[in-house]
């Protein structure tokens, strides 16, 4: 009887299970969702759609940044990279603000639209100043210094946009995988899923960029290009609104630093204290009072932090656990949270050096084509410098489908794993294609050096572009496992009630990269002019020496591919207490080492 008792209650779990999702999110009027009308695939489009706009916006400016910074505010080519890769830091560390926001106090879903109401200013600033008559450029088509105000006009507007973005991505990414619930073992598995495709589409609006929004741009004008972004960007928004009765909501948990700061004064005021051997008498809450998140298993890493869920006083009747300040004790959940956000640290440190690889695509490599023969053969037509980026889109997107549809298959069969391969596995795979790249860069710009010397006399014969697409194809593989592999990590690794903040994580190792990438260049240039005489980054592509800069970056990434190599080896994955009712579905919620 009892054994039938224990049954019962086990079907209804799961049934409910699968009825409601049971991850404390909301629907739109505020109540639990059901499973059959909200979340999954069926929000997951609407969230992707707004998220293709947002990156044809994006890249619409950032692959023809320099090509505007050195044609139509007339700088020279280490000021131009230097601005490009300032804004490109800038976009994308402005994301860290945009998570705290958007966990601690908006949600991410009110933050999504604030920041696109920003994005949107930003957009329409860039057009005007192109048909306002204070505000254009110049007074005729040709002159030889822009006027201030346009300048002026400019920054604000790719600033505004550098805002809005970093409330955007951070917000819309994390806001689409909590359409999945972890608890649920189809859902964990499409939310596995949700990252590639993601990528999938972002990368088809970083592919209309570089093609028809940069030819705009280069053939019918800037502030053309401006009212189509302008017009797509405000439409992909209604859409995203058409979607909110299919929505899960996370309500936001509260500023996500006072609980670290309550573990570390927690553990060091009990620092004298022996820490029990047995993790169950260390303090923690049961499932039912635990509403936020889920539950954590403790782990044997950073022991010292397990003191802030002593319990003090154990013999003690008139002191119980729950009536101590969370400064005084804390759960072992909030503990493993602590451990996993400093376990992260090496993490992100290792691979600044592929962030570095990822931004010469849309700046150095966008400047070679500039000075390359883009001429389709048998034809007229001009291809524009940063529609060379598309390779690195349409290489990203074959990678991501390859790898969803035949490798993953594959090795789950062959390991075991869920996910195929573990996260850090596939982050450290894209690492190795990134070395590939910079080394076939060196390579081919040495080549164009030595044709550009042998034809000095001739301005029409110049090596032919085409030779710049194995780079941009081999670095479109890495980042479709390094870049894919980053978001998944950070927004699965960190604590459930800062995943908005995990994806700026991810998004900060871009823009700290692009910020080490200008000292790259500074202390490269005033090393090679102090030892040679003569600097790596000249007036122009040919007084340069770009090949040298290249094989600096395949030496780095190679240095870096051993540490991170030996970080991931000693890496702990976040480790998940399983509930009831996905071990009745023959699912599986606790994540191990691989």
């Amino acid at each position: 009887m009892e054994h039938n008792k224990v049954d019962i209650e086990l079907q209804d779990s799961y049934d409910d299970q699968q009825k409601w999702v049971l991850d404390s999110s909301t629907d739109s009027r505020g109540e639990i969702p059901l499973r059959a009308r909200t979340g999954a695939w069926r929000a997951a489009l609407f969230i992707i759609a707004i998220e293709f706009s947002e990156r044809l916006s994006y890249f619409g400016i950032a692959t023809n940044l320099v090509v505007y910074l050195t044609t139509i505010l007339h700088q020279d080519l280490k000021m131009a990279v230097k601005n490009a890769n300032y804004w490109s830091g800038v976009t994308t560390l402005m994301p860290l603000l945009g998570g705290f926001v958007a966990d601690a106090y908006l949600g991410r879903y009110a933050t999504v639209l604030l920041a696109t109401t920003i994005y949107l200013m930003g957009l329409i600033l860039l057009t005007l100043s192109w048909f306002i008559p204070g505000l254009k450029a110049c007074h005729e088509d040709m002159c030889v210094e822009p006027r201030k105000a346009h300048e002026i006009a400019f920054f604000i507007a790719i600033y505004l946009i550098s805002i809005g973005t970093g409330g955007h991505k951070p917000s819309l990414e994390s806001f689409g995988a909590d359409q999945f619930e972890d608890g649920h073992s189809q859902e964990r598995k499409m939310k596995m899923s949700y990252f590639n495709w993601w990528t999938a589409g972002l990368c088809s609006g970083i592919l209309t960029a570089v093609t028809a929004i940069v030819y705009i741009e280069d053939r019918v004008g800037w502030g053309v290009a401006g009212i189509v972004l302008t017009i797509v960007m405000a439409t992909s928004f209604l859409i995203f609104l058409l979607g909110k009765p299919f929505y899960r909501y996370q309500a936001p948990s509260g500023s996500p630093l006072t609980p670290i700061l309550q573990v570390f004064v927690a553990a060091i005021s009990k620092r004298h204290l022996p820490c029990p051997s047995d993790s169950s008498l260390l303090h923690e809450l049961t499932k039912e009072e635990y509403t936020k998140g889920r539950l954590l298993t403790s782990t044997k890493k950073l022991k010292f932090l397990d003191k802030a869920a002593v319990i003090e006083e154990q013999g003690n009747e008139n002191t119980t656990a729950e009536k101590q300040s969370p400064w005084r004790l804390a759960t072992v959940t909030k503990v493993e949270e602590v451990k996993l956000l400093i376990n992260m640290i090496p993490i992100w440190f290792f691979t600044l050096a592929f962030g570095i690889c990822a931004t010469q695509s849309t700046t150095l490599f966008i400047k070679q084509a500039i000075i390359m023969d883009r001429h389709i053969i048998g034809t007229k037509f001009i291809v524009p410098p940063a529609s060379m980026f598309s390779l690195v889109a349409l290489s990203i997107i074959l990678t991501v489908t390859i790898y969803e549809k035949l490798l993953v298959p594959f090795f789950r069969r062959a390991t075991g794993n869920e996910r195929g391969i573990s996260i850090l596995q596939r982050i450290g795979t894209g690492m190795v294609f990134s070395l590939f790249a910079m080394i076939i860069a060196a390579l081919i710009e040495n080549k164009r050096l030595d044709y550009a010397k042998q034809h000095h006399m001739s301005k029409t014969m110049t090596l032919s572009a085409i030779w710049l697409a194995p780079q941009f194809i081999v670095l479109g593989i890495a980042d479709a496992f390094t870049l894919v592999g980053l978001q998944e990590y950070f927004y699965d690794q960190v604590p459930d009630s800062m995943r908005s903040l995990g994806i700026a994580f991810y998004l900060s190792v871009l823009g700290a990269a692009s910020f080490v990438n200008n000292l790259l260049i500074t202390v490269s240039d005033h090393l090679a002019e102090e030892i040679s005489g003569k600097g790596w980054f000249g007036k122009d592509l040919n007084s340069s020496r770009l090949d040298r800069f290249y094989w600096t970056l395949a030496a780095l990434t190679a240095a870096n591919i051993c540490f991170f190599v030996i970080v991931a080896m000693r890496y702990t994955y976040k480790s998940v207490q399983p509930s009831l009712a996905v071990v009745a579905d023959g699912g599986d919620d606790v994540e191990t080492a691989v």
